[in-house]
């Protein structure tokens, strides 16, 4: 991610854990890109699965309000990039409302209010205090975080 700082764990390491949990999901994939648009990320990914594939990222509320309130360089940058993928967001902190003309191209996530404080940040706080934290991470990657952030 452009606007991202890794500390401890580098980039590859998690793409590499992604990479394992969404492997038991054939219609998920996990991919790094250069493009640090959504909408170049979106044509790569055209490219790499073809035209027929619906491209839909994932991300939370916060994410989704960046996306969508962001100053592009054209007015029209917005409902180019909605033409090429669809958002899936999760709600983290709070509900996500589209705004009316992108409601067809975002799809709020109803998931339990429970899992808003779940993140990186507090898995690797959990493991650091010793509390538990193996049910906040698939199973297919458990071990492998562990020895990561241990």
């Amino acid at each position: 991610m452009p606007h991202k700082d890794y500390e401890g764990v580098g980039f590859e390491e998690r793409l590499r854990l992604l990479e394992r949990a969404v492997a038991e999901h054939p219609r998920f994939a996990a991919a790094a890109t250069d493009g640090g648009l959504f909408l170049e990320i979106a044509r790569e990914c055209r490219e790499a699965y073809g035209r027929d594939v619906e491209i839909a990222f994932l991300c939370g509320r916060d994410a989704a309000e960046r996306i969508v309130g962001w100053k592009y360089e054209r007015p029209e940058m917005l409902e180019e990039m909605f033409e090429e993928f669809s958002l899936l967001v999760a709600r983290r902190q709070g509900e996500y409302v589209a705004p009316e003309h992108l409601e067809p191209r975002i799809r709020c996530l109803d998931i339990d209010p429970a899992w808003d404080a779940v993140s990186a940040t507090e898995v690797r706080e959990r493991i650091a205090s010793g509390s538990e934290w193996r049910q906040l991470v698939p199973e297919a990657i458990a071990q492998e975080v562990e020895r990561l952030y241990r």
